[in-house]
């Protein structure tokens, strides 16, 4: 390791130091802390989530705690305000924390609170992405992607392969609040191990997009009605070289976007429907995922989740019992889709697909289009008026501002 400040050996300037422990703990030291931390609010009566482990929740009568943890870092909230300066203060006596006050920016996420709910976006992360590609003057553009691009692993190799996994993998974690670009970067990221110099336009393409909308972001609003809707869409063979499918879903509750995806199918499906079929089974899996949490977090709707789907043949078999000939060869852990409707966990409707919100996590779409479903999606720019630190209103259920501590 390099010499610290202050400590350069005036006789060795060019020496480095031979590193004999970690400065931060053994390689244990992570998961010994989290233990001791949970061992801790479990005796506060938190209880640990079976959907997300790092979650904590406690509820005693019409009161209620959350608590986060990632790493060393700590985010609470709930509807008693005092409840949780309680609980502050008896996690202070028990570890070395910093209280930092409300949440305002959190592991790159910046959050800003309005009179309607909440805004998330990575504008300073999204200027420093720019930075680094030597972009901040270029010239923006209304699209990530035009709408007749498609790349394959043929053509002039890119020279410095190193900088476009850098960039990629720092788009990917911009697609937290950025589900707009999902698509073009689920795209771009099939090229890590061999990228070729279209696919670095395609990189500089986002980026310009990005730029003219770089204070944009995800919005939550209130709402008294946390129903669970999800869109499920596949692309057909989108690949031209393996011709696998590419799917997406997007999953809201009370009309805000809690969970997407953009990804290429593992296998090659032998029709639209078959890829389509595929596609509502995984987006069931995640919607069944979020009714563990949602329960969990004591806040299930009473109302069957609903998936709608533009492809009138998936939703047949999603619907109908009886075996079809033509998907005897899909596996069968794809046919618990069936199950979930037949037991009435799960409901399944058509849409159109000029309604098909998924459609923006499958292809790219004409400038129309694009913006309509991205405003849709609640992604834009911040609210025009933000409220101050007065704001203290999350949800119906959650009342108190959310707080961020540093363990």
């Amino acid at each position: 390791m390099e010499h610290p400040p202050g400590f350069l050996n005036s006789t060795y300037p060019n020496h480095v130091c031979r590193l004999k422990k970690a400065l931060y703990g053994l390689k244990q030291a992570p998961r010994a802390r989290f233990q001791r931390l949970s061992s801790f609010l479990i005796c506060l009566r938190f209880v640990c989530s079976r959907a997300d482990t790092s979650l904590f929740v406690f509820k005693n009568a019409s009161d209620i705690l959350y608590l986060l943890v990632y790493v060393d870092d700590i985010i609470l909230t709930g509807n008693n305000t005092s409840l949780m300066r309680y609980f502050i203060t008896r996690l202070n006596k028990e570890f070395s924390i910093s209280d930092l006050g409300k949440l305002n920016y959190f592991l790159g996420l910046e959050v800003s609170y309005h009179d309607s709910g909440l805004f998330f976006c990575q504008s300073k992360y999204a200027y420093d992405i720019l930075a680094r590609a030597k972009l901040l003057d270029v010239k923006p553009i209304s699209t990530p992607l035009s709408t007749s691009a498609y790349f394959t692993s043929q053509g002039s190799p890119f020279p410095d392969p190193t900088l476009y996994r850098s960039l990629v993998g720092a788009l990917q974690y911009l697609t937290i609040t950025r589900p707009d670009i999902s698509y073009a970067v689920n795209q771009v990221i099939q090229f890590l191990h061999a990228p070729m110099l279209e696919h670095f336009q395609a990189i500089k393409r986002i980026l310009r997009y990005i730029k003219g909308t770089i204070s944009y972001g995800l919005s939550f609003l209130h709402s008294r009605s946390p129903d669970i809707l999800g869109y499920s869409d596949a692309d057909w063979a989108r690949c031209i070289e393996t011709r696998r499918s590419t799917y997406g879903y997007s999953i809201f509750s009370g009309g805000n976007l809690v969970s997407w995806s953009a990804k290429k199918q593992p296998t090659i499906s032998r029709s639209s429907c078959e890829s389509e079929y595929r596609t509502l089974a995984n987006t069931a899996s995640e919607i069944i995922w979020i009714t563990h949490l949602l329960m969990e977090l004591h806040v299930l709707p009473s109302g069957r989740p609903t998936i709608l789907c533009d492809n009138r043949s998936a939703l047949f078999l999603s619907q109908n019992p009886i075996s079809h000939k033509h998907a005897k060869h899909i596996d069968i852990d794809y046919h618990f889709v069936r199950e979930s409707v037949l037991s009435g966990r799960l409901h399944t409707k058509y849409v159109f697909t000029h309604l098909q919100l998924a459609d923006i996590f499958t292809k790219s779409l004409p400038r129309p289009l694009f913006e309509d479903f991205r405003s849709k999606l609640r992604v834009g720019s911040p609210p025009s008026a933000l409220a101050g630190d007065e704001y203290d209103h999350l949800s119906s259920q959650v009342e108190a501002t959310i707080c961020c501590m540093h363990l």
